[in-house]
């Protein structure tokens, strides 16, 4: 009778993407993004209430474990590059703390279609899934990235075109001679009733020494310490007068 083979049994491995660990169903570890663009009351309200609504919607699902809510507030950006929440999410997720992500929307992630599919990639490498609720999109999904690449082409054109419609309202001010100057900082004027430049004499008295000491030979340096040391107030009402400022002042800069 020939002999019974030996069979060695090779225990499965668990990998933190393992459907199962350690024989218990394992949670995802779900975060979600949150963004918006400007730093308005309106626009915070809408901040506050994106971080409430992840925070809960992620808490209650039996099936997912929370593990943060990143943000970005006050920040308009075509690119990642200056956001910091975003960054530190990719981290995180590409270091292997996260399953999945939630955003609003395609726009939300990113309005840049070369952002938006390099790291849905990087992403998708790692086994992390992205869910973006107003496309009702999966990364996982197999139409997943063919539904990114055009919603996200969409979001770039709409950011662009809003860009483009900012600059045209400005050139079309400048040619109607209407000009938007920053009256908060700008010494020497206010906004006349007529929306155009008004001086005010009392500053008015303040750039005339910086001429005059000027055409006297002294420094933009010597100037500076000239008015810190009799206690004028610059264009921002602080005492000490920057050299760059009356710089900008002797050069309308």
């Amino acid at each position: 009778m020939r002999a019974a083979r030996a069979v060695t049994i090779i225990p499965a491995t668990t990998t933190q993407f393992s459907p199962l660990r350690l024989g218990v169903a394992a949670k995802k570890r779900v975060a979600a993004y949150a963004r918006v663009s400007t730093d308005t009351e309106e626009q915070h309200s809408s901040y506050e209430a994106q971080v409430d609504y992840y925070t809960r919607n992620i808490q209650e699902n039996e099936n997912w474990e929370y593990i943060d809510v990143y943000t970005d507030e006050g920040i308009s950006a075509t690119n990642t590059k200056r956001r910091g929440g975003f960054n530190r999410m990719i981290a995180d997720a590409l270091n292997g703390k996260l399953d999945m992500i939630i955003t609003k929307s395609v726009s939300r992630f990113a309005r840049n279609t070369v952002d938006t599919l390099t790291n849905v990639r990087l992403l998708k490498e790692k086994g992390v899934e992205v869910y973006f609720e107003k496309e009702n999109i999966y990364t996982m999904d197999s139409k997943g990235e063919l539904l990114i690449t055009i919603m996200s082409s969409l979001a770039q054109e709409e950011s662009r075109s809003i860009s483009e419609n900012v600059t045209w309202g400005q050139r079309k001010r400048f040619a109607d001679g209407k000009v938007s100057l920053p009256y908060g900082q700008f010494l020497g004027y206010e906004k006349g009733k007529d929306g155009l430049p008004k001086i005010v004499e009392s500053e008015a008295v303040t750039i005339r020494v910086i001429y005059r000491l000027f055409l006297e030979g002294k420094t933009p340096s010597g100037i500076a310490n000239h008015l810190t040391q009799s206690e004028v107030p610059t264009p921002s009402g602080k005492l000490k007068w920057p050299v760059s400022t009356v710089e900008s002042i002797l050069t309308n800069a």
